[in-house]
């Protein structure tokens, strides 16, 4: 029988989800010993723990705990510094890039960490059987599209390759200004072969489990907590802080919130984790923080579905969107409204417009396509995933849609696991989408819209597209590179509009100075675990929620 990639990876995908339930279902009788010295509220249940197959904020946030790569984020900006690689030389011509692994840098087991190991993992990242979607953060590596693609099943021709034990060469298909950022990047974490060759999708329940970062993983209990430990024998030890550290899943705001004034959480770091109705009180605290954030609020369409194979259609719900009514009723945080994808604020980039709200265009373009006032258009659904935000802003696009149009829109609510499997099948007409950008370039926004990449989950293909993209990412001029990625960008937002940004976000985040620090507000909201030092100062706030049912949360 022949599988589809979709079907393939998320078949692997809800077996490894199994076992890791049963794990944690056997698990699930043991108390902890002791209250963790840091803890977390941190979104929703982890999809994996597996860098190379995870594409959550969530997930992300914990496999860089475990995972560290060649660079690692700065704390306050963001910006790549020396990890595993204590350094590198770039070729004149921008291309070959050499790492110099530490002589220090061990698995957590003990064994030294090689370039073979990162040869290994970049391999298995780009193999097709994995499922990878970020497998397009290493197309910019020579080889590595065709082989991901099928183009070539030889991955000796993958332009990474081991010099010797402690130095790695990567060869690249152009310069690429922000390959240092990649490799800071969960995705090109080297992760444990030899766990990996005897255990197969069960590696992640391997006891002890080998790990490059500051943090080994103690235990993963389903609706309860990720809990780490501090890894002794990480390069950088000497100056991580906490000694065991416990993440725990949360999709409910009140909960969140409830879980943080009764002390049962230290920080909230999800911006959806924040009570829209308690935002005005929020505000005037000091232990809550905003800022501004390198993340995009928009919808999907599936193109791969009637009726929105028809670009009219696209533009004439897009147009029929009020975006600000979105985030004034909402919400209410200060979100800009979004006519392109790329937010303000990135490097050396100025997004071009997109389409704006204009109902009567709208009800034009559906009329040429043949739905004057909604009749004989089909039913269709929007899918988003169980967050009261996520929920209101469905209904009141269904809303519009409806007074606007005259078209029917299904509400689709997911649990999260089932939401990104559906979405990356393709199994919906209209989804909720979102995206953080991996670093501080444009490209991270629109390099995902390609025709080959995972994250695409559209059903769009578009020649001209992608060679404007691959056309921008090989030019050394800055100015020629944002005019080329704009060109792209119109495609996008304006004229195929296979997706409608929505808003943009602002970072929201809950933690006491007094008690924490080494936390620094930064643009793509980076907090490195590793960083956080705790003080022994007592909390002092007001509670805003009083006694919140504390058994929202499963436990």
């Amino acid at each position: 029988m022949i599988f589809s990639r979709n079907a393939l990876w998320s078949s692997r995908r809800a077996f490894r989800f199994c076992l890791i339930l049963l794990v944690s279902l056997a698990a699930g009788c043991t108390r902890y010993a002791r209250r963790a010295d840091l803890v977390i509220v941190n979104g929703p249940e982890p999809e994996s723990l597996d860098p190379a197959i995870i594409t959550g904020q969530a997930d992300g946030r914990i496999a860089l705990t475990l995972f560290e790569g060649l660079t690692r984020y700065n704390p306050t900006d963001a910006t790549p510094l020396p990890g595993l690689a204590e350094r590198w030389d770039i070729s004149p011509d921008g291309r070959t890039y050499t790492f110099y692994i530490r002589t220090k840098a061990v698995w957590s087991t003990g064994e030294p960490i090689t370039a073979h190991d990162f040869v290994y993992s970049w391999r298995r990242v780009l193999d097709p059987l994995t499922g990878a979607d970020y497998a397009g953060q290493l197309y910019y590596v020579k080889g590595a599209e065709d082989y991901n693609t099928g183009k070539h099943k030889d991955p000796g021709q993958i332009g990474v390759s081991a010099v010797n034990d402690k130095t790695l060469r990567v060869e690249l298909v152009d310069p690429t200004p922000f390959f240092l950022d990649l490799c800071a990047f969960q995705t090109l974490a080297p992760v444990p072969r030899n766990v990996i060759e005897k255990h197969g999708d069960r590696w992640l329940m391997a006891k002890p489990l080998p790990v490059t970062g500051a943090y080994t993983l103690v235990s993963w209990r389903i609706n309860d907590r990720v809990r780490l430990q501090k890894n002794p024998l990480y390069w950088d030890a000497a100056n991580t802080h906490c000694e065991v550290v416990d993440l725990i899943p949360c999709t409910v705001a009140t909960t969140a919130l409830n879980l943080y004034e009764t002390g049962q959480a230290d920080i909230v770091w999800d911006k959806e984790l924040v009570p829209v109705e308690l935002l005005d009180k929020l505000q005037k605290r000091p232990d809550f923080h905003t800022y501004n954030y390198l993340g995009s609020y928009f919808y999907r369409y599936n193109l791969n579905r009637k009726p929105f194979d028809d670009v009219r259609v696209r533009k004439a719900m897009a147009l029929a969107v009020d975006k600000k009514r979105l985030v004034e009723k909402i919400t209410r945080a200060g979100e800009q409204v979004a006519s392109h994808l790329v937010p303000p604020g990135v490097a050396n980039y100025k997004s071009p417009e997109g389409l704006g709200y204009d109902p009567d265009l709208a009800r034009k373009l559906l009329k040429e396509a043949g739905y004057e006032g909604g009749k004989g258009f089909p039913r269709v659904d929007y899918m988003f995933n169980s967050v009261k935000t996520h929920e209101k802003i469905a209904v009141e696009l269904q809303e519009m849609w409806a007074r606007e149009l005259g078209i029917q829109i299904e509400l689709r609510n997911l649990e999260w696991k089932v939401f990104l499997q559906a979405q990356s099948r393709l199994e919906f007409g209209l989804s909720r989408s979102s995206w953080i950008g991996d670093y501080n370039d444009p490209n991270t926004f629109l390099d995902m819209f390609m025709s080959n990449n995972g994250n695409n989950r559209t059903g769009w293909k578009n020649q001209r597209y992608d060679e404007l993209i691959r056309q921008a990412n090989s030019k050394f001029d800055p100015n020629e590179r944002e005019k080329t990625l704009q060109k792209a960008e119109i495609l996008l937002v304006r004229e195929e509009v296979p997706i409608v940004p929505l808003f943009f976000y602002v970072g929201q985040e809950l933690y006491d100075t007094a008690r924490f620090s080494g936390i620094y507000p930064n643009i793509r909201a980076e907090h490195p675990i590793r960083t956080i030092r705790v003080h022994k100062q007592p909390l002092e706030q007001t509670s805003l929620t009083g006694k919140l049912a504390a058994n929202d949360h499963a436990r």
